[in-house]
C-alpha cells in the first residue's frame, strides 16, 4: 500500500509511549521544515487533536476533519487548513477520530485509507508529517502503510530501549505485510538533560543500535508554553533554545535528503545494528 518512488517524504512521527515530545516534534519539526522553504502538510492522526490545536486549529472550530476522511466522506484535500507558518497546511483531527477505528474494523482496506487519501495531494508538498496517536492501534497502522519512513522521538529514561523494541516489532510486520518501502528515518532525543547520568547512558546504547540525529531537542520551558498559544516554537520565541533544537533538526533532515545516495546510505550504516 506504500507508494514509493516518490519525490514527497511522507514521515509518521510515532512512540506507542504518551509524554515523550512526540506531537511536540511533528508540531516543531513540520514548521522549522516549512521555514527551510519547503511546502509542508502535518496531518494530525491523534483523537486528542494536539498537532491541530499546536498550530493554532482550536477544537471545534471545523467541520471537517480527518475522521471525515477516513471514513470516505470527504477528499483529504477539503480538510485542509493553512497555519500562520507560511508553507506550512494542517490536516485537523479531533476527538471523533476514536470513532474511526470502530467504524473500519470490518472493511477489508482499513488499514489503506490514509494511504488513498494522501495519493491525491502528495505531489502538491515536499514533506508530509503523520502525528500518530500514543498506541500501535489501527491509526497507527494507517499512518505507516501510508510512509515512506519512521521518526522517533525518544525520551532516554529506564524503560526507553524496551518501548523501541516493540516498536520495532510493529514497523516490521507492516513493512513484511502491506508497506515494504517502509524504513526508520532515525530516533530524535527529546527532553533531554546532560546532568542526567542515566539519559546519557541510554543515548549511547540507542546510538549503538540505530540512526539518531545530531540534533538534540532539550527541556525548555518556552516549548512546553508554545502549545497553550497556539504556536509552534519558532512563533512562540524562536530564540528559546526548544525552538533552535528542532530548526537544527530540520535543517539535519533537509540536508540528510539532499545529501547523495552514497553518502545517507554510509552515515545510515553507520547508526546501524
Amino acid at each position: 500500500m506504500g507508494f514509493n518512488p516518490r519525490v514527497t517524504r511522507v514521515t509518521c512521527v510515532v512512540n506507542q509511549k504518551g509524554g515523550v515530545g512526540k506531537t511536540t516534534t511533528a508540531v516543531n519539526l513540520a514548521a522549522s521544515v516549512a521555514a527551510a522553504e519547503k511546502r509542508t502538510l502535518l496531518v494530525d492522526m491523534d483523537p486528542q487533536g494536539n498537532a491541530s490545536s499546536g498550530v493554532g486549529v482550536r477544537p471545534g472550530t471545523r467541520e471537517r476533519t480527518v475522521y471525515d476522511v477516513l471514513i470516505g466522506e470527504v477528499a483529504l484535500r477539503d480538510v485542509l487548513v493553512e497555519t500562520d507558518v507560511p508553507g506550512l497546511t494542517i490536516a485537523p483531527a479531533t476527538q471523533d477520530l476514536v470513532a474511526a477505528e470502530l467504524e473500519l474494523v470490518d472493511d477489508p482496506d482499513r488499514a489503506g485509507k490514509l494511504t488513498h487519501a494522501l495519493r491525491e495531494i502528495e505531489n502538491d508538498y515536499d514533506y508530509i508529517f503523520i502525528d500518530c496517536p500514543p498506541s500501535l492501534g489501527l491509526l497507527t497502522v494507517n499512518a505507516l502503510a501510508a510512509a515512506s519512513s519512521v521518526l522517533v522521538p525518544l525520551q532516554c529514561e529506564y524503560y526507553a530501549l524496551e518501548g523501541l523494541t516493540y516498536l520495532m516489532a510493529t514497523i516490521d510486520r507492516v513493512k513484511n505485510g502491506m508497506n515494504p518501502s517502509l524504513e526508520l528515518e532515525g530516533i530524535v532525543l527529546t527532553m533531554f538533560d546532560t546532568r542526567n547520568n542515566l539519559a546519557r547512558q541510554v543515548a549511547e546504547e540507542v546510538r549503538g543500535h540505530f540512526f539518531v540525529f545530531d540534533a538534540v531537542i532539550p527541556r525548555n520551558v518556552r516549548l512546553s508554553e508554545a502549545p497553550s498559544h497556539g504556536k509552534p516554537a519558532m512563533l512562540y520565541d524562536v530564540s528559546s533554545k526548544g525552538a533552535q533544537a528542532y530548526l537544527a533538526l530540520a535543517r539535519e533532515l533537509v540536508m540528510k535528503h539532499a545529501a547523495p545516495p552514497h553518502a545517507a546510505a554510509a552515515k545510515k550504516a553507520a547508526g546501524a545494528r
